[in-house]
């Protein structure tokens, strides 16, 4: 039965195909910066457990607003069309990740001497491309199923629940399955090396807060977004 809280005009013009290409752009984005880790702070331990250096990747400058856009087409146009984004989303990153493994692959050129830095940077990780892609598509499909489903519930009413618990759980999922497999102990079964314990929950918990932590900054953005692209999406505006 279809949801009658989301505005689905497919004889009108639509803004979901712009969003959409927003969405999967910041993805693709925000997986090559991912692939270096940045630390914040000095080494400080506290009873065994790593609370300084705070470390993230370069991914968390930009992933966390994937999730603002991708609480924009659950809460827009509902769960089918949000998941096909997210699908979309995560054929692209596969198919980028595979061209990088082409490129990387192809032998260079005589008179190109960078080879050993594009290796460094973009060659292929197993680990981290699958940790990547898998993260990325449990996360975010358990966010715009908490969000439709809440909304389901509760109608158009307290939408900043709505947001904020989605995004509690699909972040945590995405960090949690990211970091597990990209720097903890399943990383092995792909031939890498996992850090240690109390880096690694340094680096879930750090993630985590901090992709929360944009969204709840980001909240009044959010609520604009969505409100905008309603109100084009009634009036048939592209």
């Amino acid at each position: 039965m279809p949801d009658p809280t989301v505005i689905d005009h497919p004889q009108r013009k639509s803004s979901y195909d712009l969003v959409l290409a927003t969405f999967v752009g910041m993805l693709l984005i925000s997986n090559i910066g991912a692939t270096k880790l940045i630390a914040f702070g000095p080494d400080w331990q506290v009873g065994g457990v790593q609370l300084l250096p705070l470390i993230t990747d370069g991914g968390a400058i930009l992933f966390p607003l994937t999730y603002i856009l991708g609480d924009v087409l659950a809460e827009v146009y509902g769960l089918r069309r949000a998941n096909r984004a997210i699908i979309t989303g995560f054929v692209l990153a596969a198919l980028m990740s595979l061209t990088f493994l082409a490129v990387d692959a192809a032998p260079p050129a005589a008179d190109w001497p960078n080879q050993d830095a594009w290796h460094a940077v973009l060659g292929f990780v197993p680990r981290i491309v699958v940790a990547s892609l898998l993260g990325y598509l449990a996360g975010q499909l358990i966010n715009a199923l908490v969000l439709v489903r809440i909304k389901q519930r509760w109608g158009e009413r307290r939408l900043w629940v709505r947001l904020i618990s989605s995004t509690l759980i699909g972040e945590f999922a995405d960090t949690l399955v990211f970091c597990l497999i990209a720097f903890g102990p399943l990383g092995n079964v792909l031939g890498g090396d996992s850090i240690s314990w109390p880096a690694l929950i340094n680096y879930i918990v750090v993630g985590w807060l901090y992709k929360v932590g944009v969204e709840v900054l980001f909240l009044p953005v959010t609520y604009r977004v969505i409100a905008v692209i309603k109100r084009r999406e009634a009036t048939g505006q592209a």
